[in-house]
């Protein structure tokens, strides 16, 4: 049983600091992964994908439109609030989000798992912990871990994404599911990925493309189950598989093997929006570990 840690109660004006560099590296996070490419399917700078509702203006719209969220729920988990407390403030972000993007879901999977993982983070520094993938897990789980389980499960069939939708037709796992393990597919697949391929000297940009890859050749990836049903999923996941297998960016063809990928996943109208959500939580959870181990986490 998780016993509930002692908070060492921060300076205000400390934590707001805090809260505030959470939310520029969440911030960052996403349009790291706007810009990265190729992610087969998705919208980056080079072009809109698999999509013709959405664009890279969208996606800068969009994500402006929630920094403050993400300094808010930063917020709230350093102050130890429940899950009805983080809910209410995804679904008010969600709300910007749309505005933003003229009623377009560009960032509904990172509202949530990004949205977790700012909270987690900053749980951890207001109660003076090291900031490493087992303790923010922990926290996740013993702050949050009921509460996740059960919104993971939703009673109610109405008025349910896209991506709920998919993973109740498929049984496929989502982003709820995802938080409610504790973000099994970030711990332990795309942040294990992405620090190998940079200890192995190659460039963040090529670090987080394996890690893209590598997601996507193993999650449930509930925006692929709705374009493109079992088939769908399973020609992605091969794919990914086989780009992984062949050294990912270390191959010496790698770029032109990832573009080929692309140009396939735009001709079946397939787009891996789960696995872009994780691919921001991944770079999230780098850039925190990798700052505030250098900076402290507390004053």
């Amino acid at each position: 049983m998780c016993l509930p840690q002692p908070r060492t109660v921060p300076h205000p004006h400390h934590q707001k600091q805090r809260a505030q560099q959470i939310a520029r590296l969440a911030v960052r996070s996403l349009h790291a992964e706007l810009v990265l490419y190729p992610k087969p399917g998705l919208v980056s700078l080079r072009d809109n994908g698999s999509h013709d509702d959405m664009d890279a203006a969208c996606f800068m719209r969009s994500l402006f439109s929630l920094r403050h969220y993400f300094r808010d729920i930063a917020n709230a988990g350093a102050n130890d609030a429940g899950f009805h407390v983080l809910k209410q403030l995804g679904m008010t972000a969600e709300k910007r989000m749309l505005t933003a993007s003229r009623g377009i879901n560009t960032h509904r999977g990172a509202i949530f798992a990004v949205g977790m993982l700012s909270a987690a983070v900053g749980y951890c520094i207001s109660h003076g912990q090291a900031l490493n993938a087992a303790n923010l897990r922990l926290a996740i789980a013993s702050q949050w871990g009921l509460a996740l389980l059960a919104h993971s499960t939703p009673a109610d069939a109405q008025d349910l994404s896209n991506g709920l939708q998919a993973a109740r037709q498929y049984a496929a796992s989502g982003a709820r599911e995802e938080a409610a393990l504790g973000f099994p597919s970030v711990f332990e697949l795309a942040l294990p990925r992405l620090e190998q391929s940079l200890r192995e000297g190659r460039s963040l940009y090529q670090a987080q493309v394996d890690s893209f890859f590598t997601l996507m050749a193993h999650i449930s990836d509930t925006n692929l189950y709705h374009r493109g049903g079992v088939a769908g999923i399973t020609y992605a996941r091969d794919a990914a598989q086989q780009f992984m297998e062949q050294g990912g960016t270390a191959h010496p063809q790698w770029l032109s093997m990832a573009e080929n990928c692309h140009q396939q996943f735009i001709a079946r109208s397939l787009s891996p929006g789960g696995t872009a959500d994780l691919l921001a939580a991944t770079c999230f959870v780098h850039c925190c570990i990798k700052e505030f181990s250098a900076t402290g986490n507390h004053e």
